[in-house]
């Protein structure tokens, strides 16, 4: 990987300089549009005390769901939470901290970290424990909370397609919380299905440029259905 070229061709590469204690923000929205790869590498890595910043951990045995059982995690940031049973004995048992955080907070958290905007005013969470200890603001009459931005040392983003430079481009529900924690990475890792070369991409499409894009790796992806849902004949 040199100049504008950020293919790597292995996961070590990927994730190389990854250690203990660091801040990581995951794209995806449950199972959809996670980095699956990435955090398989992390979980072979056995990296440990790392805070995960995303919108849950997925389920028991796929997504970041795969690190608890290693006890890789040991703070998550995190808006829903419910489909992980080893999530929830961790966090009562006092073995996982979880800060819980309205979802278009967490996402505009995400996004002001990556612009450089240290903190933001928002309505949402006002008058519930999630304002306790915040700095309240009235505007126009109505109430406020601050809420600080957030940054990580690794970001690990999945994409549809990239070019050799890092461009990115999503596709469709996938997208979710990938765009932002692009941004937000002092590293930003993508791993993509399809890898074009410079310039088949048209700039009206590209959703990351590459100046986010650290690296970029090449993979095949499971996608698994979280829950499926089926209606009864007759």
């Amino acid at each position: 990987m040199s100049g504008f070229n950020k293919i790597v061709s292995s996961y070590d590469e990927a994730m190389a300089g990854l250690t203990d204690n660091m801040t990581v923000i995951a794209g995806g929205f449950g199972l959809c549009g996670i980095p699956e790869g990435l955090i398989a590498q992390i979980k072979k890595m056995q990296t440990k005390q790392l805070t995960f910043v995303s919108n849950n951990c997925g389920v028991d045995d796929f997504g970041l769901g795969i690190l608890l059982q290693g006890k890789q995690i040991k703070k998550m940031i995190s808006s829903y939470v419910g489909e992980n049973a080893e999530f929830e004995r961790q966090y009562l048992s006092g073995e996982l901290e979880v800060e819980l955080t309205p979802q278009g907070t967490l996402a505009e958290k995400i996004r002001a970290g990556g612009a450089g905007i240290p903190a933001f005013y928002t309505a949402t969470g006002y008058g519930t424990p999630v304002a306790e200890g915040k700095e309240v603001k009235e505007f126009n009459g109505r109430k406020y909370i601050l809420e600080e931005a957030i940054t990580g040392d690794f970001a690990i983003v999945r994409a549809w397609k990239s070019d050799r430079m890092g461009n990115l481009v999503y596709r469709d529900t996938a997208m979710n919380f990938n765009p932002e924690a692009a941004t937000a990475g002092k590293i930003t890792v993508v791993e993509v299905e399809e890898i074009v070369e410079n310039g088949e991409l048209k700039p009206t499409e590209i959703h990351t440029p590459g100046i986010y894009v650290n690296r970029v790796i090449q993979a095949t992806f499971e996608k698994r259905i979280e829950r499926l849902t089926l209606a009864k004949e007759g």
